[in-house]
């Protein structure tokens, strides 16, 4: 299935906001996780800096690593599921559901879509 040019580029743009937010959501976590100002700024800096460095390094488009489909598959399921739990921490427990079911689907449109256009 391949999806329309109009509906690839929208799914595209959603998956880079998803990769901003799931970046977010983790240093908003980290910070809110700790009393003290040091561990405070560790976590709200380290978190979304690890996220960041594993997504660049095994699930961006460009990235250093190549891994099968399946290993990118489960880079971005550890970082989305990072965010969905960081946010499920932070109290808001619908918002978690809402971000891990929009970066399910969005990334099976996508994985699917790749994989169409790959093979066109």
């Amino acid at each position: 299935m391949k999806l329309p040019t109009p509906l690839y580029v929208l799914n595209e743009g959603l998956a880079f906001l998803l990769e901003l937010a799931a970046f977010a959501l983790l240093g908003w976590w980290g910070w809110e996780s700790a009393e003290a100002w040091a561990p405070r700024l560790l976590l709200a800096v380290g978190a979304p800096a690890a996220a960041i460095v594993l997504w660049g390094l095994f699930a961006a488009p460009k990235a250093r690593v190549r891994l099968p489909p399946v290993g990118v598959l489960a880079v971005k399921a550890l970082v989305f599921g990072a965010a969905a739990v960081a946010l499920h921490g932070l109290g808001r427990h619908d918002g978690a559901v809402v971000l891990a079911a929009v970066a399910v689907v969005n990334t099976a449109l996508a994985t699917v879509d790749r994989r169409a256009r790959a093979a066109a």
